[in-house]
């Protein structure tokens, strides 16, 4: 059974949200406070299916159809006659926890309040709420059109009802779910950002090149993508984030972010969505 699905953030994460639930046929309403965003969000949403449509994985008129599906608003209130609200924004306990408040405020009674965050606990999000039972992680990956994994985040109150519905809505979109307990960065980036970590500190301590490092992963351990690339590819800045998080939450310094990592970011160097990370990427093309 579909249902109307807000997402709340119009960026890498939060369009590709939108359009695989608009491809399976839900009316999905995509928020962000910058109608630039959404400009951008949508304009990346018809790029996306167009490629779907050029390698036969889904016709026109599946691909017209999901386009009708998705509106655009800059307005939180739109959140309020929805049955799933995932919140899609930048990987900010502050600004997550301030969105849940207002959302918990908006949302129609059942709704169920879900996070994509890759790291923040969701206990402490579900807090922020009248309703933690209702409350939940689900960690889509990216890119979201592409990628099957769904990680599903079950908060410390979050009820049975609530995580039975989203396993359920994840396999509907044709998504794998994987239950994980609320811990710092989860499974998938506990086991991940060390790994990138570790290749930044080679880079900054000579050991090999970028390339080198990225195909040493490659072709070693049969990766499809090299760690330093895949860092470009999530952004630096969310990288740096959920590394801090994992060295409070878990108070070991075996996650400290890599000064290099550290750096890049304070340049700006963001990885593809600024133009330039690890590699060059030509012209920025970040909000």
């Amino acid at each position: 059974m579909t249902e109307r699905v807000v997402v709340v953030g119009a960026g890498q994460m939060g369009n590709g949200i939108a359009h695989v639930f608009a491809l399976h046929g839900h009316a999905v309403t995509m928020i962000d406070v910058h109608p630039h965003a959404l400009k951008k969000g949508r304009a990346t949403i018809e790029g996306n299916l167009a490629r779907q449509v050029k390698k036969g994985a889904i016709d026109d008129a599946a691909r017209e159809a999901a386009l009708s599906r998705i509106v655009e608003s800059t307005d939180l209130a739109s959140a309020a006659d929805a049955g799933l609200v995932i919140e899609a924004a930048t990987e900010q306990s502050d600004l997550k926890f301030r969105i849940f408040a207002e959302l918990d405020r908006l949302a129609a009674p059942g709704a169920i309040l879900a996070s994509n965050t890759s790291s923040i606990s969701i206990t402490a999000i579900a807090g922020r709420t009248a309703h933690p039972e209702r409350v939940i992680g689900m960690h889509f990956m990216n890119p979201v059109p592409v990628m099957q994994l769904v990680e599903v985040i079950r908060g410390l109150a979050t009820s049975d009802a609530t995580t039975h519905r989203v396993m359920e809505l994840a396999q509907s979109l044709g998504k794998t779910p994987v239950e994980v307990n609320d811990f710092p960065g989860f499974v998938s980036n506990r086991v991940l950002m060390p790994m990138i970590n570790e290749a930044a500190y080679c880079l900054m301590e000579g050991v090999g090149t970028a390339e080198a490092i990225d195909t040493v992963m490659k072709l070693g351990m049969n990766h499809p993508i090299g760690p330093l690339a895949l860092a470009d590819l999530i952004g630096l800045d969310t990288c740096v984030a959920i590394l801090e998080v994992l060295q409070d939450g878990l108070g070991d310094d075996k996650y400290r972010p890599c000064p290099l990592l550290k750096k890049y970011v304070a340049a700006g160097w963001l990885g593809r969505k600024s133009g330039r990370g690890f590699y060059g990427y030509g012209q920025p093309d970040g909000r």
